[in-house]
Order: C-alpha cells, then sequence, then structure tokens
C-alpha cells in the first residue's frame, strides 16, 4: 500500500493530531495562505466567526509548510477519519507537488500529496473571503472558540513559519496589526 501524504499549511503545522512516519518542511507551488476562511468550529462561533487560513490559487507564488507522510493502513485510516472531522469546513481537497529546499523547485520531493482547501464556492458557507488587514486582525483579535482564543492560532502560525525560515508576509502583516490592537486595548 502506497504511504499518504498530507500538506499542513495553518495548524497543522504545529499540531498532526495523527500518527505519522516523517515530517518534511517544505513548499507547495502556485498557491498562497489567506486568512479567508471563518471558523465556526474552533477558533470562533456561529456567533462571531473566527478566521483561519486557507490557500487560493496564485501563479509563480510558494506556500511554505509540512508534509506528513502516514505509511500504515491502519494508520492512514485513523488520521482520514480525524481530519475529515477536524477540517469539516473545508470543502475541497486538492493533490498537489511537494517541494524541499533541497530539491528546489526543480523537481518534486513527493507528489499526489493532500491538501485541504476552503473555497469561495457558494456551498462553503464559513468562506468569508478578503477583507483589509485591519479588518481581519480585529477580527481574529476578538475572536475565540472551543479550540482557544484565535490570536493563539494566529501567533502560532506567525512563529512556527518564521521557525521554518518562511516570512510570510500576509500572516505577518495581520500579527503585526493585531499586536497593535491588543497593546491598544491593554494601555487604556
Amino acid at each position: 500500500m502506497a504511504a499518504m501524504w498530507v500538506f499542513g499549511y495553518g495548524s497543522l503545522i504545529w499540531k498532526a493530531g495523527f500518527h505519522h512516519d516523517d515530517r518534511l518542511v517544505g513548499f507547495i507551488k502556485d498557491y498562497r495562505r489567506v486568512f479567508y476562511q471563518g471558523s465556526t468550529d474552533h477558533r470562533g462561533t456561529p456567533e462571531y466567526p473566527g478566521r483561519t487560513v486557507t490557500l487560493e490559487p496564485a501563479p509563480g507564488e510558494l506556500c511554505w509548510g509540512v508534509a506528513y507522510k502516514v505509511s500504515r493502513k491502519e494508520d492512514q485510516e485513523v488520521a482520514l477519519t480525524y481530519l475529515e472531522v477536524r477540517e469539516k469546513q473545508y470543502d475541497k481537497k486538492e493533490y498537489v507537488d511537494f517541494f524541499t529546499k533541497e530539491t528546489g523547485g526543480s523537481s518534486a520531493a513527493v507528489t499526489g500529496v493532500m491538501v485541504y482547501i476552503a473555497s469561495p464556492d457558494k456551498a462553503n458557507i464559513n468562506y468569508l473571503g478578503p477583507a483589509s488587514v485591519e479588518e481581519i486582525a480585529k477580527q481574529i483579535v476578538h475572536a475565540e472558540g472551543p479550540s482557544g482564543p484565535n490570536r493563539d492560532y494566529l501567533f502560532n502560525l506567525e512563529k512556527t513559519l518564521l521557525q521554518m525560515g518562511c516570512k510570510d508576509e500576509h500572516v505577518m502583516k495581520i500579527a503585526d496589526e493585531a499586536r497593535k490592537l491588543i497593546q491598544g486595548a491593554n494601555s487604556t
């Protein structure tokens, strides 16, 4: 049986939640990470959704993250069951090529890596779409759900990406704005 590979570009980077045999740091091509997906089950509520990242097509761009290898059939079944619940607000599954620093951009380290994407399709009722950095940061600072404050997700993502050597401008701008809002609220 072939190994199953899963690409994580949000909280899966620091919290897989399933057994895996290998974890590679790298990137996929022609996508960018954006805080366009509403979270009503983890980092927000139906009344006040949080914002989590999804991917959108972006020719020429790279999205850094991690790929997890799951080899055993039993582990694959458990991982898929877990991911179908955890990622249930993400309405699309794609299979992409995954590259590492070692392979550069020339040849894929792994092909057919599964990734969950929240699309702008009307069927995705939690898709929030683009907004200004200020609006996104404000929503994140105030949202909280069963998995904790939305700001923890944002700051964990920023920290983990920086530890991987990835400076994601979208994430960093929102994190900087969120820190300003928090600082401003604490100084009054």
